[in-house]
């Protein structure tokens, strides 16, 4: 256990440029989930979240073996698995059974490019879990890009994407192009979720785009405070799962996961307590996490 707390041999690590750049690239992709997330729990998106970090994995892999930038790889594969899902499944009825099918297809496909490529085994599980080194100053530059086009195209639609996430039949009814909005969306979520997998890897990138902002929605119903909320959980889950990282030289997933699971328990209990006390009840569910329908 000592290793896993050696806090000297961390402060040693912080002096290396890599460590450096991999907490930047946290820092953002912690920004970027924090800000999606209350919109993905309000949208019951959590398993499309899953489906498309899996074939971002499968873009990484394509990316790999081609030898190629792994982060361009994965951002491809991650854009096209929300342009497939979102075409695929106009019925909400047929969702979920969708994303199965393209998600076992792509998983698949993936493991297979995995296994043609002849390089190190490292590097393929890098994928699944994260590898803090492999984030260079190519793969800092092409997620700040990314995350600034992502929070860009957000403050255009998010309004009328507020409004299509909490009533979507009144929003239809009202003018408001719910089929394409949630088209881009889909896109953004994707891109999201391709930047975390050099970080926490294509298998627990759920770990921040979900879990922070479900568990902020657990202590609030205010839309702003709950993004607030998860960018600061997403944040200390992302940074904090890299340092704790550093000493033991352990994936950063595990930590990442484990940072943010006892977060979203902590909100957990708060809102046991809080609704026991006779307070005003706290949000639970996809639409109190954002607000009533604007006028």
């Amino acid at each position: 256990m000592d290793k896993f707390f050696d806090f000297e041999l961390t402060g040693e690590l912080l002096s290396f440029g890599f460590v450096q750049t991999a907490l930047l690239a946290a820092a953002i992709l912690g920004l970027v989930a924090g800000v999606l997330g209350p919109l993905i729990v309000s949208r019951n998106m959590a398993f499309a979240v899953h489906g498309t970090s899996e074939l971002s994995f499968t873009g990484g892999a394509a990316a790999l073996l081609l030898g190629v930038n792994v982060g361009q790889g994965a951002l491809a594969g991650a854009v096209v698995a929300a342009l497939v899902l979102g075409l695929l499944s106009r019925r909400s009825s047929e969702h979920d059974s969708v994303i199965g099918a393209v998600l076992a297809f792509g998983l698949g496909v993936g493991v297979l490019l995995l296994w043609f490529y002849p390089g190190r085994a490292s590097n393929k599980f890098g994928l699944l879990v994260g590898q803090i080194v492999s984030v260079d100053f190519a793969s800092l530059a092409l997620l700040g890009g990314c995350a600034i086009a992502v929070l860009l195209v957000l403050v255009v639609i998010y309004r009328p994407l507020l409004f299509a996430s909490v009533d979507p039949e009144v929003a239809r009814a009202r003018g408001v192009p719910t089929g394409p909005l949630s088209l881009v969306f889909a896109v953004l979520v994707g891109v999201a979720t391709a930047l975390g997998v050099q970080t926490v890897g294509a298998l627990l990138v759920l770990a921040l785009m979900i879990t922070p902002a479900a568990a902020a929605c657990r202590v609030t119903a205010n839309p702003l405070r709950a993004t607030v909320l998860a960018v600061a959980f997403a944040e200390a889950s992302a940074v904090g799962g890299i340092l704790l990282s550093l000493a033991p030289g352990a994936p950063v997933s595990a930590f990442v996961t484990a940072i943010s699971f006892c977060i979203y328990l902590v909100c957990w209990v708060l809102s046991l307590v809080r609704g026991r006390g006779g307070r005003r009840g706290v949000a639970t569910n996809a639409v109190a996490a954002v607000p009533a329908v604007p006028r």
